[in-house]
C-alpha cells in the first residue's frame, strides 16, 4: 500500500475540503425549517370575554422637595424649614408608605445639606429616593 507526498505528483493526495457533504446538509436542513416553520405559527383561536372594567393604575404619591441655592427648602413647592422636615417625612411615611422623594437639588448646594436631607428622609421612612437632574 502506497501513501501519497506531498510533492505535485500524480498521486499527489487531495488538498481541498470536499463541500458537497456540507452543501447537502444545509439543503436539508433548509427544507427542515421550511416545512416546519409554519406549523410554529398557529394558535388557538379563543373568542375571550370583554371586561368592561378600567385598568387600575396606583401611582405613588411624590414628595417633591427643591433646595435652591441659597439652602431654602420647598415641599412641593411650599417653603419648608429644614427643623421641620423629618417631621413632615414621618406624616407622609406614615399616611403611605411606599412614598416617594423627588429631591431636586441646585448644583451649588452643600453636600452636607442633601446629605441631612437623605438621612432625615430614611430615618423618617422614606425609602424611595430620587434625584431629579436636568440634561445638558
Amino acid at each position: 500500500m502506497a501513501f501519497g507526498s506531498f510533492d505535485k505528483g500524480a498521486d499527489a493526495p487531495m488538498a481541498e475540503i470536499n463541500t458537497t457533504p456540507l452543501v447537502d446538509v444545509m439543503l436539508v436542513l433548509l427544507v427542515v425549517f421550511i416545512i416546519t416553520a409554519p406549523l410554529l405559527t398557529n394558535a388557538v383561536k379563543l373568542d375571550l370575554p370583554q371586561a368592561s372594567a378600567a385598568q387600575h393604575q396606583d401611582k405613588p404619591q411624590a414628595i417633591r422637595l427643591v433646595i435652591d441655592a441659597e439652602g431654602k427648602m420647598f415641599w412641593n413647592d411650599a417653603p419648608v424649614e429644614s427643623g421641620a422636615l423629618r417631621s413632615r417625612f414621618a406624616e407622609a411615611a406614615a399616611a403611605d408608605p411606599e412614598v416617594e422623594l423627588h429631591l431636586r437639588a441646585d448644583k451649588s448646594v452643600r453636600y452636607e445639606l442633601v446629605a441631612i436631607t437623605l438621612a432625615d428622609a430614611q430615618s423618617a421612612g422614606v425609602s424611595r429616593i430620587g434625584f431629579v437632574t436636568e440634561a445638558d
